[in-house]
């Protein structure tokens, strides 16, 4: 079919080049592959073939008479003309996001779908565990979770919610707290049987210590008095050059290698919480208190909209409450 005019050929037939009514799918597309970074994340996101996904962004770039995207093999970026005009939609999709939430609320159970991404230690540990009993109380929630370590970008990739763990929560961001959290210095009965347990932090140069990677220098670990002594003036903190024969940047390696007795570890309490519990790890030097290595609380995060859907909200309550008492339970004594 040929067009004319003012027409441009879409689909298969002619449509008005200011007749943007017919391309709100269109430009809604192309803010999920902004958001994405690829045509076949976008198309799993939509639930349609990448080749319609494709075909869609050829089709708004035909009728805008502009390029809007750069493609490459492995991902796709937007031009400038691209970024000005998904910037000036995002707020209108996110009214009608909102607005068709609010409505969906009044059906009275929460639904839809809901994306939420998590660091891989307390996820594996202590999120995907529970996740059954959240999904079994709210069957017609569908959760998308993201295990990864890197801060992602709550609102170009398109995650509703995130949970933190920082001492303090981005200002950009709405924020609940989860839980407090606190540090623990573990060790195996076996390696202390054999090494003996250090009995202050500067012991510590002289054990075998599973730490985080270093790109730079010798690893440290800090320490000040977990409870200040009466009347006693503020106490400066003990910072430790530590090594040992493992290091690794997550905290349930870590965990494993410490219950495996290669050395003692630094971990955040919700990767302890079982090993101790259990009894595989035993915790040191109780009345030091690390600082630095992690965060202080847990936190639920999302960005500012004038809307939490009722989806959102009501994961965000079921963290609250099965968090609601931390991790630290009273550690087995030292042998």
């Amino acid at each position: 079919m040929k067009c004319h005019g003012i027409d441009v050929a879409i689909n298969g037939g002619c449509m008005r080049k200011d007749n943007v009514e017919e391309l709100w799918e269109h430009l809604h597309w192309l803010v999920v592959l902004h958001q994405q970074g690829s045509f076949s994340k976008a198309a799993a996101r939509l639930g349609v073939s990448k080749a319609s996904m494709s075909q869609h962004i050829a089709d708004l770039e035909k009728a805008a008479g502009i390029a809007l995207v750069q493609r490459t093999t492995r991902s796709a970026t937007l031009t400038d003309a691209g970024r000005q005009l998904v910037e000036s939609m995002r707020g209108a999709f996110e009214q009608i996001a909102t607005g068709y939430a609010n409505v969906r609320d009044l059906a009275g159970v929460p639904r839809g779908f809901l994306r939420v991404t998590a660091p891989v230690a307390f996820s594996r540990q202590q999120l995907v565990p529970r996740l059954p009993d959240f999904l079994r109380r709210y069957p017609q929630i569908q959760l998308e979770l993201d295990m990864s370590d890197r801060l992602r970008p709550l609102a170009q990739e398109g995650f509703d919610i995130a949970v933190r763990h920082t001492s303090v929560p981005p200002e950009t961001h709405v924020a609940w707290t989860l839980a407090a959290t606190r540090v623990v210095l573990v060790a195996s009965r076996a390696y202390l049987r054999s090494r003996g347990a250090p009995e202050t932090p500067q012991a510590l140069a002289d054990h075998a210590c599973l730490h985080y990677p270093r790109l730079q220098g010798m690893a440290t670990w800090t320490f000040v008095p977990a409870v200040a002594e009466p009347n006693a003036t503020h106490a400066d903190p003990v910072t430790v050059p530590v090594a040992g024969p493992f290091a690794v940047n997550n905290s349930e390696a870590l965990r494993d290698a410490a219950i495996e007795g290669l050395g003692i570890a630094l971990l955040p309490d919700f990767s302890a919480q079982s090993a101790l519990e259990t009894g595989r790890l035993v915790e040191i030097l109780p009345q030091w208190r690390s600082t630095g290595a992690f965060g202080d609380w847990l936190y639920a995060i999302r960005p500012y909209s004038a809307h939490a859907s009722r989806v959102s909200q009501v994961f965000v309550d079921y963290l609250r409450e099965t968090f609601s008492q931390g991790f630290t339970s009273t550690p087995p004594k030292l042998i």
